[in-house]
């Protein structure tokens, strides 16, 4: 019960930070939505470096894994911004930026894993 309180706690953390940086970095259409982008890529680095340095099923990794990182990500924003760049014309731009943010995250999520010293 205390590791699904402390997702939750993490979560809505998280969720309130990806919606500060939302809004702080709106979309502009047809531009690359640096914002998701970002958050994404960040949250990947900052799961690997929790899953580096905590223990599975410990109330930590909930809070920070699950809660913070799955909070602050988001594929549904992914997902529509895609398709928004798919409506605007810009098939090119969509594939760009769904090919980066996939290579992106693994990248991170690696490298958090490699600097908490996880193999």
């Amino acid at each position: 019960m205390r590791e699904l309180a402390a997702v939750f706690v993490g979560g809505a953390l998280g969720a309130l930070a990806r919606t500060g940086i939302a809004e702080a970095w709106p979309v502009v259409p047809g531009q690359w939505p640096w914002a998701t982008f970002v958050v994404n890529v960040a949250g990947c680095l900052a799961l690997g470096a929790v899953l580096g340095l905590t223990a599975p099923g410990t109330v930590r990794r909930g809070l920070l894994g699950a809660g913070l990182c799955g909070g602050m990500t988001t594929f549904s924003a992914l997902q529509l911004e895609l398709v928004d760049l798919l409506r605007d014309g810009d098939p090119g731009l969509a594939a760009g930026y769904a090919a980066a943010t996939l290579a992106a995250g693994l990248i991170a999520l690696d490298t958090g894993r490699r600097l908490a010293g996880a193999r």
